[in-house]
């Protein structure tokens, strides 16, 4: 089902203010955005308008009960300059997966994609000049609006999409620490959800970090504290004695779009690919072997990462310099002439943004 999608355009665009060289990762956004709300039995009132302020009442269950999901995509220039969105139909799926944990209504699929068209088109002058790293972010993102203090799923929420150009959001290789006390998620709890919670129980740690001199932490599992999970920002692979690894999702790390992506890139390229449990001792002893040869994050602000040290316990591991992991360099030239049409997509993974009515 695709709801009608009305259109009040900004009377005065703040584009020309905006200097592509020189823009920083999410704070600039774009002159509109996409809303709707559900009033406890559908979603309503679909329409892109103005960006603009909310108005919330100090009572609003989200601020209370942390009913909050969100997703992140990007959409760039194809060679000939069409708007692309890459796998928008997978941010779909993993919303509703979100929003079914967090007792919150799921989004029609089609209706979540064509919103999120609509948005790119009216706001497609938006996209920065083609090159790897700049790109239109998008973020959508619902939470529950009941005005009502107590503990129970609400009843209303409201979906918003905006967005705003942005360049590359680590601008060089990564020193990375793991965590030996902290924990992020375990399994029965909401570790594979775009949460907003998730987020927020990570920052008091990731800031220590960086106070240290690390640009991310490295979280272990919950119960035995011995299991690589997933970076605050990133899924996590590793190139050990020439096999791609990443940890298996056994539901308390998120199941990420790139991650899936590079997963797929990899067999297709014919890398040698290990999905699995890996403890932490085995990154350890595959460093001390001079086997560990690469590491990187991946995600879609980070898109892939390198990884050129990783602490544990005040000793760092041993890794190639980020000029010489190759593999994780393929695959990201890969993905990126993917999703900006240099190379045959024959996965259908990109969307081309050129069919919609004119508005």
């Amino acid at each position: 089902m695709i709801l009608p999608i009305s259109i009040q355009r900004s009377p005065l665009s703040r584009l020309p203010k905006i200097d592509f060289e020189d823009v920083p990762f999410g704070k600039t956004f774009s002159d509109h955005m996409f809303v709707m709300e559900f009033d406890g039995e559908e979603w309503v009132n679909a329409r892109v308008v103005p960006f603009q302020n909310l108005s919330l009442s100090p009572a609003t269950s989200a601020l209370h009960y942390g009913q909050a999901i969100f997703e992140g995509m990007k959409a760039f220039r194809s060679q000939d300059g069409t708007p692309m969105l890459f796998r928008p139909e997978m941010n779909a799926k993993r919303l509703n997966k979100s929003a079914e944990r967090l007792a919150m209504p799921t989004i029609d699929e089609d209706m979540f994609v064509e919103a999120v068209k609509t948005f790119v088109a009216i706001d497609q002058d938006w996209i920065p000049p083609h090159n790897e790293t700049d790109c239109l972010y998008i973020r959508p993102v619902m939470f529950a609006t009941d005005d009502f203090i107590g503990v129970r799923a609400s009843f209303t929420y409201t979906f918003l999409i905006f967005g705003g150009p942005v360049g590359a959001y680590y601008n060089q290789p990564l020193s990375v620490k793991i965590s030996d006390h902290y924990v992020r998620a375990i399994r029965g709890g909401v570790g594979f959800a775009k949460a907003a919670g998730n987020y927020a129980a990570s920052m008091m740690p990731a800031q220590q970090a960086k106070k240290e001199g690390f640009g991310q932490l490295i979280w272990l599992d919950g119960v035995e504290h011995k299991y690589i999970e997933e970076a605050g920002t990133m899924n996590l692979f590793f190139v050990i004695d020439g096999v791609l690894t990443t940890p298996v999702a056994e539901g308390s790390i998120l199941e990420g779009i790139t991650r899936d992506s590079i997963l797929t890139l990899a067999h297709d390229m014919n890398i040698p690919v290990e999905v699995k449990r890996i403890s932490i001792n085995e990154i350890v002893e595959a460093s001390h072997k001079g086997l560990l040869h690469e590491a990187f994050g991946a995600g879609t602000a980070a898109t892939i990462t390198t990884i050129i040290n990783i602490n544990y316990l005040g000793w760092d591991l041993k890794l190639k310099p980020a000029e010489e992991q190759t593999i994780s360099k393929s695959i990201y030239q890969r993905l990126v002439s993917i999703r900006t049409g240099k190379w045959e997509d024959t996965f259908n993974w990109t969307h081309r943004i050129e069919s919609l009515v004119v508005l």
